[in-house]
């Protein structure tokens, strides 16, 4: 909550949300998202001549994925404590399958959840942890 009284309330009414990811591998990563799951690549960013960021869509969705330059040190953890949700209104079982055969090992198999959505779920090469939902 704000201190400010003032002010009208302004809620913020987003059209979606993009997540940028760092990545210890970016050629790895582009092969997980584009072959293994069908993202496309929307657009890349390079520095000295060497793509360092992706944009990549499928569909409405956006993912960003950057090369970690690992001024932090290479063995930082990514991903911990997160899951990010996809939701489509697509066949889940025939997506799955293209993930196997696009050499991703899947966390679940397409399964109903306890909460009631059918849903499979799969971790990607840096520990970023997906489930892939219709409901």
């Amino acid at each position: 909550m704000s201190n400010v009284d003032a002010a009208p309330e302004v809620k913020l009414e987003a059209k979606g949300i993009n997540p940028s990811f760092t990545v210890n591998d970016l050629q790895k990563s582009l092969a997980f998202y584009v072959d293994g799951l069908g993202f496309e690549i929307e657009r890349q960013g390079e520095r000295d001549g060497k793509v360092v960021f992706a944009m990549l869509k499928a569909g409405n969705a956006r993912l960003g994925i950057g090369q970690d330059d690992f001024a932090k040190g290479r063995d930082r953890s990514k991903g911990v404590g997160i899951r990010s949700w996809i939701y489509t209104e697509q066949d889940l079982n025939a997506l799955a399958e293209r993930a196997k055969r696009g050499g991703i090992k899947l966390d679940y198999e397409p399964q109903k959840l306890p909460h009631g959505a059918f849903a499979f779920g799969f971790t990607d090469p840096d520990g970023f942890m997906f489930t892939v939902t219709n409901g």
